[in-house]
């Protein structure tokens, strides 16, 4: 607790003074375009990792970046989904995972849960991605099984997302986009992926990338 209260001390000492404008100004008005969905993993800070300022990000956070599908109950999930494309009206949603998370390696072994039943009942949540990995990477061990279970479980909460109705009004509309990362903290890399191809790739170079194809667009 010390350590905390020392934070605090030096938050409001030494970062909040350079930006007690910015926080005035979010009293009256705060408009994140995106809504940032990840793990609550201590390991996983959204707002270091895209360096975002204050009031730049909304953020959901829970074990296993889960997103219940529409008429499941979870834990508010779906509720602040969509008060961020209802309300706040946020342009990209972004789901990520990240290296060794966890939830997903406690997906694959559920005899780890015998004593966390409401992690259990969580993570059936994540049942189709359990059901993906047996049958399409069955082979895989260890580190690399559980990467493709944090890859594909990635993929699911994305489709998830697609059956909530705000969710799904916004994209008929097209104001609305859907991305999914993986974190990899040891690294700090992130990959994307790519719905053409079904990979994850380096996120890096990205956005040089996009902006040399669309300065070749004709006019």
């Amino acid at each position: 607790m010390q350590k905390l209260i020392q934070g605090v001390e030096q938050f409001q000492n030494d970062v909040f003074p350079p930006l007690q404008g910015l926080f005035e100004q979010l009293v009256h008005e705060a408009s994140p375009e995106t809504l940032f969905i990840t793990c609550s993993d201590s390991r996983v800070d959204p707002v270091m990792l895209t360096q975002s300022q204050p009031g730049e990000l909304f953020v959901l956070r829970n074990a296993g970046n889960i997103i219940p599908p529409r008429g499941k109950v979870g834990g508010g999930e779906a509720a602040t989904i969509e008060f961020a494309v209802s309300v706040v009206k946020v342009k990209q949603i972004v789901i990520c995972g990240h290296s060794h998370c966890a939830a997903m390696t406690a997906l694959l072994r559920p005899e780890q849960l015998a004593l966390l039943p409401a992690m259990s009942e969580w993570l059936n949540h994540a049942e189709t991605t359990r059901r993906i990995v047996r049958k399409y990477h069955s082979r895989l061990q260890g580190p690399e099984l559980v990467r493709a279970t944090i890859e594909e479980n990635v993929v699911v909460q994305l489709n998830n997302l697609r059956t909530l109705p705000a969710v799904a009004s916004r994209l008929v509309k097209g104001d609305l986009e859907l991305h999914g990362w993986v974190y990899e903290f040891e690294t700090g890399e992130v990959f994307a992926y790519e719905p053409r191809s079904r990979k994850f790739a380096p996120l890096a170079g990205r956005l040089l990338a996009e902006s040399g194809a669309a300065s070749r667009q004709p006019r």
